[in-house]
C-alpha cells in the first residue's frame, strides 16, 4: 500500500465540505449589509405609518378614495395578469409546439417587448389617441409590456418537457386539447405561476404608465400624497397597504404552486420536441402573431418615429427640444446605469458566494430578505429612502450617491439570480485546486472564480443597467435638482402633451434598452455554453 502511494503522484487531500464550515467574517458581514439595505426602507415605511393614531389612520383608510384606489388597483392587476397568462402561454405553445411559419422570427419579436418600458408604450398609445386614457387603455398598454414575462418562462418549460408524456397521452386516446389541459398545462404550472407573479407585481408597482394614462391606482395616489404633504405619513400609510397587497400576492402564488416536483427523473438523450401541424389555422395564427407584434412593437416604434419627424409645435402642447438637455439626459441615464450596475453586482456577489459555498439558514434568510425588494413597489422604497434621508441622512439628501444606493436596493434581486447561477457553474474543485497549488484567497478569486463566472456577472450587470436606464419612480423622487434622465424627460414632456418634444428622449431610451437587451442575451448564451462545458 505504501509502495503504491509512493510510486504515484502526490495526493492532495481536499478540504472539508464548506457547507459544514464557517464562512469568513468579512464575507458574512458583506452579505448582512446587502440584506440590511433592503430591509431598512421597508421597516422605515411601517415606522412612519405607525406615527398615525389609530383613529386618524382609520379615517384615512376608510375614505371613498381609498376604496376606489383598491378597486382600480386590484381590477387592473387581476385583468392584466390573466390576459398576459393567456397570450403568453398561447404564444409559447405555438412557437415551441407547432410548425409555425417563421417560428424563430416570431420567437424574437414576441420576447422583444420586454425591452420596451411600459411608460414608453403608454406615451405612444396616448399620443395616438387620448381616448385610451381609461381602464381599457391601461389594460392594452400593460398587457403589451408585460406578457413576455409569461411567454419566456413558459416557452423555456415547454422546451425542457419530456415529449414522451404527450406521446403517451395521445396513444391513450387524448386529443390535442385534452393532452394540453391534462398533461402539458400541469407541467407548466411553476413557470406559468412564476410569470403571472412577475406580471402582478409589475402592475402593482407601475407608476409612469398609469400617470400618463390618467388611471388612478395606489402608486399614483402615493406620489400625489408625497407631492402634497412631502414628508407626511399619509403616503407611508397608503404604501403599507400596497405592501400588504404585494405580500398577499406572493403568499397566494406560493400557496397555489404548492410543493409538487416537476423535474425529469431520467438523464438520457434529449429527444426531439413534438410539434403539431396547424393545417388550415396556420395563417390565422400568423396573423395573430403579426397583430401582437404591431401592438407591442409597431405602434410604440412607429409613433416615436412619427413624432421625431414633427416640429415641436405639432404637439398638443408646443415644446422645443434642447440639444444640450438631450445630451445631458443621455449622459445622466448612462452614468446612473453603469454606476448602479457596478454597485449592485458588487453588493450581491458576497451574498451569492455565501449561498453557494456556505449554505446556512442565515444565508437563506439574507436571500429572502433581499428578494423582498422584488415584491415591494419601487415608488414605496424610493419614498421611504426620501423620508429616511430627511430624518437621518441629511447630507445624502438630493445626492447622486443616494440615488445610486436606491437603484441598488431596488434591483439587487435581479442581479442576485444571475450572480448565484454563475457561481453555481464555477466548480468548487477548481478553487480548491488553486488553493492547494499555493494561490492565496484573492488570487484564487481574480484568477479562477471571476473568469469562470464572468459572463454571468456581466449578464447581472446588464440586467441592472437596463432596469436603471428605464427606471422612473426612484429617479423622480431622488434625483438631484436640475438632473434629468431620458426616462424622466419622456414622463415630463408626455405629461404636458408635448409629444414631439418627448420623441427624441423616447427614441434614445428605446435604442439603449434594445442594445443592452441584445448584449444581455449574448452574455446569457455565453454563460449557458460555459455551463455545458463545465
Amino acid at each position: 500500500m505504501s509502495d503504491a502511494v509512493s510510486a504515484g503522484p502526490p495526493v492532495v487531500t481536499p478540504p472539508p465540505a464548506r457547507a459544514h464550515s464557517r464562512a469568513p467574517r468579512g464575507l458574512f458581514a458583506a452579505a448582512t449589509l446587502s440584506a440590511l439595505l433592503v430591509l431598512l426602507p421597508i421597516a422605515f415605511t411601517f415606522w412612519r405609518a405607525a406615527s398615525f393614531g389609530i383613529a386618524e389612520a382609520v379615517d384615512l383608510i376608510v375614505r371613498p378614495l381609498v376604496g376606489e384606489l383598491l378597486v382600480n388597483t386590484l381590477l387592473i392587476a387581476v385583468s392584466t395578469t390573466l390576459v398576459c397568462a393567456v397570450i403568453g402561454t398561447a404564444a409559447a405553445w405555438f412557437v415551441e409546439r407547432t410548425h409555425l411559419p417563421g417560428r424563430r422570427a416570431w420567437a424574437v419579436l414576441t420576447a422583444a417587448p420586454l425591452a420596451m418600458p411600459a411608460f414608453i408604450s403608454s406615451y405612444a398609445w396616448v399620443s395616438l389617441s387620448l381616448d385610451l386614457q381609461d381602464f381599457a387603455g391601461a389594460l392594452l398598454v400593460l398587457t403589451s409590456a408585460y406578457f413576455p414575462l409569461v411567454y419566456l418562462p413558459v416557452a423555456a418549460a415547454l422546451r425542457g418537457m419530456d415529449p414522451a408524456l404527450e406521446e403517451s397521452a395521445r396513444a391513450l386516446g387524448c386529443n390535442r386539447w385534452a393532452t394540453f389541459t391534462r398533461v402539458v398545462l400541469p407541467q407548466l404550472r411553476p413557470a406559468l405561476l412564476g410569470g403571472m407573479l412577475l406580471v402582478a407585481l409589475g402592475v402593482l408597482s407601475e407608476f409612469g404608465a398609469f400617470t400618463l394614462l390618467r388611471f388612478r391606482t395606489f402608486t399614483t395616489q402615493i406620489y400625489a400624497e408625497y407631492r402634497t404633504s412631502f414628508d407626511g405619513g399619509g403616503a407611508s400609510l397608503l404604501a403599507c397597504l400596497l405592501i400588504v397587497i404585494c405580500l398577499v400576492v406572493l403568499a397566494f402564488e406560493f400557496r397555489v404552486r404548492g410543493a409538487a416536483r416537476y423535474e425529469r427523473v431520467d438523464r438520457g438523450t434529449r429527444r426531439a420536441v413534438l410539434r403539431y401541424d396547424l393545417g388550415a389555422w396556420r395563417w390565422i395564427v400568423v396573423a395573430g402573431f403579426a397583430a401582437l407584434a404591431i401592438a407591442t412593437l409597431g405602434v410604440p416604434l412607429g409613433m416615436v418615429g412619427y413624432w421625431l419627424t414633427q416640429p415641436g409645435a405639432a404637439a398638443v402642447t408646443p415644446a422645443d427640444v434642447s440639444p444640450e438637455l438631450l445630451f445631458d439626459a443621455t449622459i445622466s441615464s448612462l452614468g446612473f446605469g453603469l454606476a448602479a450596475a457596478a454597485l449592485t453586482t458588487l453588493l450581491v456577489l458576497p451574498l451569492a458566494f455565501l449561498l453557494v459555498r456556505y449554505p446556512t439558514r442565515f444565508a437563506t434568510l439574507f436571500e429572502r430578505t433581499v428578494f423582498l425588494a422584488q415584491g415591494i413597489p419601487g415608488l414605496v422604497i424610493a419614498l421611504a429612502i426620501v423620508s429616511l434621508a430627511v430624518h437621518a441622512l441629511q447630507p445624502l439628501y438630493q445626492s447622486t450617491t443616494l440615488l445610486i444606493i436606491a437603484y441598488a436596493i431596488l434591483f439587487m434581486p435581479v442581479a442576485l439570480v444571475s450572480v448565484r447561477a454563475a457561481l453555481l457553474q464555477a466548480q468548487p474543485r477548481l478553487e480548491e485546486t488553486a488553493r492547494a497549488l499555493g494561490l492565496g484567497w484573492s488570487q484564487t478569486v481574480f484568477r479562477v472564480l471571476l473568469p469562470l463566472a464572468g459572463p454571468g456577472l456581466g449578464a447581472a450587470a446588464a440586467m441592472v443597467f437596463i432596469s436603471v436606464v428605464t427606471e422612473l419612480n426612484a429617479t423622480l423622487l431622488l434625483a438631484p435638482i436640475d438632473t434629468q434622465t431620458l426616462a424622466t424627460q419622456v414622463w415630463a414632456d408626455t405629461s404636458t402633451m408635448a409629444f414631439a418634444a418627448a420623441a427624441p428622449y423616447a427614441a434614445l431610451l428605446t435604442g439603449i434598452s434594445l442594445f443592452a437587451s441584445g448584449l444581455l442575451f449574448a452574455l446569457l448564451g455565453k454563460s449557458a455554453l460555459l455551463g455545458e462545458r463545465g
